[in-house]
């Protein structure tokens, strides 16, 4: 039996009390599972760490590094060694950062059910934002999302940006359906013009404006652009109609 959304909230907030109500120990424990689970790869075995999974042999000998410090096993690892150097579970693609720090795209390597993490934390995230705003759950969330092109390792692994990731992901578009809490079809978010993207969002967000409970987006930068999106074509979104296909206004947006 499907359970409410209050029913998951419920159980959502009583994890995170659960996990936070002892840090310390759930500290101590997440981190036994993550060395005991990574005890053979590589990189702990070259900082002798094999065997300890204690918090201080970890703090003793494991240095707080930079992306350079390990750079070369990523590269290894791009570069199509399956050989378990930074994690035992095999790579399933990289996290590309975006590149303001240093003017480069870092790769940051990430495994298969890391998706089903990042679902559980939104969720999270979600009932607790749903205490102080009960009604979320009764109309739509006019969210502006997007996604950027991909590339691929030498070794033929994906490489792409982690917000494209999750709406890409089976537990993003599972969600895609006459309930979904969006007012943006996924056809829209997957548009890699950004331009017609946010076009067609915002008329499909505006066309269910009486459900719409929620309005923003994961960057602030986005959402202001939305809004100037708005401000430069607020006449040919009220002048659009059946005479005039949304594939004629998305023309103009090139």
């Amino acid at each position: 039996m499907e359970r409410t959304l209050t029913e998951v909230n419920e159980k959502n907030l009583e994890f995170i009390e659960e996990v936070t109500t002892n840090v310390d120990e759930v500290q101590k424990r997440v981190l036994d599972e993550i060395l005991t689970r990574n005890a053979n790869v590589e990189y702990l075995q070259r900082l002798n760490l094999k065997g300890h999974t204690d918090r201080e042999t970890f703090k003793k000998v494991v240095d707080v590094i930079t992306y350079e410090d390990i750079q070369s096993d990523i590269n290894r690892i791009a570069n199509g060694d399956r050989s378990p150097i930074l994690c035992s579970q095999p790579v399933s693609e990289f996290l590309t950062s975006s590149g303001t720090s240093g003017g480069e795209r870092k790769l940051i390597p990430t495994i298969e059910e890391e998706s089903g993490r990042r679902s559980q934390l939104y969720g999270l995230m979600m009932s607790v934002v749903s205490q102080f705003f009960p009604d979320l759950g009764k109309g739509k969330e006019m969210y502006f999302m997007f996604i950027k092109s991909e590339a691929k390792t030498p070794r033929g692994l994906l490489a792409r940006p982690v917000l494209t990731i999750i709406y890409k992901s089976r537990h993003f578009r599972s969600r895609d359906s006459p309930a979904s809490p969006y007012t943006s079809p996924i056809e829209a978010i997957l548009c890699l013009n950004s331009n017609q993207s946010m076009y067609s969002q915002m008329l499909c967000g505006l066309c269910q404006n009486r459900e719409v409970v929620r309005v923003g987006s994961v960057f602030a930068s986005a959402f202001i652009r939305a809004m100037r999106l708005l401000e430069d074509h607020w006449s040919l979104i009220c002048n659009d109609s059946e005479r005039e296909p949304l594939t004629t206004k998305l023309q103009i947006l090139q």
